[in-house]
């Protein structure tokens, strides 16, 4: 799918009443392609942008996921008006196929995954997320686990820059760990501001490649924190699970690590070659059959003017795939790229 899709009386750019306006919108409403009488699961409902317009969209039913409890909290007022159609859960999407069928949903119609933090919890000092302004060293996308202040306070300097380097792809791991390490010596790196200061002092206060120079380690911690990329290939392989045939799988990512994750998911689960491992043998991936098509061998990307109202988008990308009468097939981490860091 080349060409850019759009849905009627919905555009990405255009402010709706009362509901968050995520990226991509008509771009995900194109590709899930939402019908009266069927049933979808938004996996990170977030601020309730998709999760309102598919509901806007047709006379559907949606079963809504997040394992943020402040998320849950609010999406009352959120999406008041479609309490009969709207079942809210807290918890992480990767058990969605285990909640679906708690709930008596066999199979659904659509899965929709906007992966990454949401500005909600950006633009949320207290929650630690951002260097944009002072908090706690947090992170958490839960209440639950280890904080951002726990890993650079305990973990050991090689294991802290293995996790810079790999989950931020940032160049200066060692540097970085290292300052942090002999940071900490004096006093614990409690508040985002610190370690910000501390990371900063590694580049002599430049930017790097036009961003803060902190950009790249507290993506990485995040990522850690929350075991983001083990969390999205569970949840792709639980999508899979959940799907009926003809069912469509919408993902929307932000950093190339989602994006080589999500892509070779659905090539490997196309029919495209891929190579096996100890966990998937070449002879068991020949007998696979192809459990999707891709509806978008280009992912889509935020057009001009989304990226002119919304310049955070400037790094989405939506891929998406409809399910087939296959059987689901067994997952894979390794055929996914995942480092061992978040096996």
């Amino acid at each position: 799918m080349n060409g850019r899709r759009t849905w009627p009386g919905i555009s990405s750019t255009e402010p709706e009443r009362t509901c968050h306006i995520p990226v991509l919108l008509s771009e995900v409403l194109g590709s899930l392609s939402p019908s009266d009488g069927e049933t979808y699961i938004d996996g990170t409902f977030g601020a309730g942008g998709y999760t309102c317009a598919i509901l806007r969209a047709a006379g559907c039913r949606v079963l809504a996921l997040d394992r943020d409890p402040s998320a849950i909290k609010n999406a009352q007022a959120i999406c008041g008006e479609f309490v009969d159609r709207l079942s809210l859960v807290e918890a992480r999407f990767s058990m969605m196929d285990a909640v679906a069928e708690a709930r008596g949903l066999d199979r659904v119609d659509g899965v929709v995954l906007d992966i990454g933090v949401s500005s909600m919890q950006l633009d949320d000092p207290e929650r630690g997320f951002s260097f944009q302004s002072d908090g706690p060293l947090d992170m958490r996308m839960s209440s639950a686990g280890r904080s951002a202040a726990d890993v650079v306070n305990a973990t050991d300097e090689e294991t802290l820059a293995h996790i810079i380097y790999v989950l931020g792809e940032e160049r200066r791991s060692r540097a970085i760990a290292r300052a942090i390490t002999a940071a900490r010596a004096s006093a614990p790196l409690q508040t985002t501001r610190m370690l910000a200061e501390v990371v900063s002092s590694v580049f002599g206060g430049r930017k790097v490649d036009g961003r803060h120079p902190a950009t790249r380690t507290f993506q990485a911690l995040r990522i850690y924190v929350n075991d983001e990329l083990g969390e999205l290939a569970q949840g792709l392989s639980a999508a899979e699970r959940c799907l009926k045939p003809g069912g469509r799988l919408v993902a929307v990512t932000f950093h190339s690590l989602e994006d080589r994750i999500v892509k070779r998911f659905l090539s490997g689960r196309s029919g495209k070659k891929i190579r096996g491992s100890r966990h998937l043998p070449e002879q068991l991936i020949k007998s696979q059959l192809p459990s999707f098509r891709i509806l978008n061998p280009r992912p889509l990307t935020p057009s001009k003017g989304e990226l002119e109202v919304n310049p955070r988008a400037r790094s989405a990308r939506l891929r998406a795939a409809v399910r087939t009468e296959a059987p689901a097939w067994p997952l894979d981490v390794a055929q996914l790229s995942l480092s061992s860091i978040v096996e």
